[in-house]
């Protein structure tokens, strides 16, 4: 961290600024500049908030050197093992309904999904939804008939967790999803870490993907071992997709992190015939997996119902996924 100073500060008020450095458990060395002198912060400074020092009327800009997010910034090869996959070494197919509607619908999907390659059952028990008079889930009866189709496929599941009084129904949830509207919930966040399990983060609707990756910090600091990041598509100015899916965000955190990154191309767009462009695209840009919404009858599905595909057409999907990966091996 490199802290710049305004020439001519009383040398007092800078003794007290490394004096608070030190007490950090940082230490600081004063550069002399022309126009500026700069203190160089030598140390871990990820607990530092370097807003604070703005507080300074000396203090002319804060510039942070190394990442904010030390543990998810790990570049350790990291490989989450759920089922009969690994997360950060195979590329990972996760489908399912929106919304958790009925046994029949979710028994009788998960075996159709199996068949046509999907390695994780996804479902929605809680729904967040915008409006008020939208179906909402089927709340712990939905974690139920996520479980019976498990029990009946072998499918592990994933599910969202809308907040901390429903941590006990998530036990043998393989997988806790925190959705886009609760990347920020750090509550919620530092409870769920406490379930030892995966969980899957969704970036904020209008979220940076620093932030992004603080929230994927609250996670691994609190005890969570294993998180996997999912690009759902931000909010732009532009309104003729639901969401811009932003494909940049992937090979940045390839880069930067060891932690898998999936895509759901289907919240991004949200228009079922352009989940498959978009799917080629995020596994040609490095992506871990993808995250499909399949229900049996789009038309008549209780939530998001234009967003997704059938069961053949999620096959198709996932022919031609492998077929690129093959290709650009």
């Amino acid at each position: 961290m490199i802290i710049v100073i305004k020439k001519h500060t009383d040398k007092d008020r800078v003794d007290a600024l490394l004096k608070k450095l030190n007490g950090m458990g940082v230490n600081a060395v004063i550069t002399q500049g022309e126009s500026f002198d700069t203190l160089n912060v030598i140390g871990d400074t990820t607990k530092i908030d370097e807003q604070s020092f703005k507080a300074y009327d000396f203090v002319e800009s804060v510039k942070r050197i190394s990442a904010p997010f030390k543990l998810a910034s790990d570049k350790t090869q990291k490989v989450i093992k759920v089922g009969n996959v690994n997360f950060g070494k195979d590329f990972v197919f996760i489908a399912g309904p929106c919304a958790v509607e009925s046994e029949k619908q979710i028994v009788e999907l998960a075996q159709d999904l199996k068949n046509a390659g999907a390695n994780i059952l996804r479902g929605g028990a809680f729904k967040p939804r915008t409006s008020p008079y939208s179906f909402q889930g089927l709340y712990d009866e939905g974690i139920k008939l996520l479980l019976k189709a498990k029990q009946q496929t072998g499918l592990p599941i994933i599910s969202e967790i809308m907040g901390v009084s429903q941590l006990d129904l998530f036990c043998d949830v393989d997988i806790v999803q925190i959705g886009a509207r609760n990347m920020q919930n750090f509550e919620l966040i530092k409870n769920v870490a406490t379930l030892n399990k995966p969980v899957m983060l969704k970036r904020g609707l209008a979220n940076t993907v620093t932030e992004w990756l603080l929230s994927a910090e609250y996670l691994l600091s609190n005890g969570a071992s294993d998180v996997i990041l999912c690009e759902r598509g931000i909010r732009t100015f532009e309104t003729t997709t639901r969401a811009t899916l932003d494909l940049t965000s992937v090979p940045y955190l390839k880069d930067t992190t060891n932690l898998p990154v999936i895509i759901d191309p289907s919240h991004a767009v949200g228009v079922s015939k352009f989940i498959k462009p978009l799917a080629l695209a995020g596994a040609s840009v490095g992506a871990d997996g993808l995250m499909i919404e399949v229900h049996n009858d789009p038309e008549n599905a209780l939530s998001d119902g234009a967003q997704a595909v059938t069961s053949a057409q999620f096959k198709d999907i996932v022919d031609n996924v492998k077929q690129l990966l093959n290709a650009i091996k």
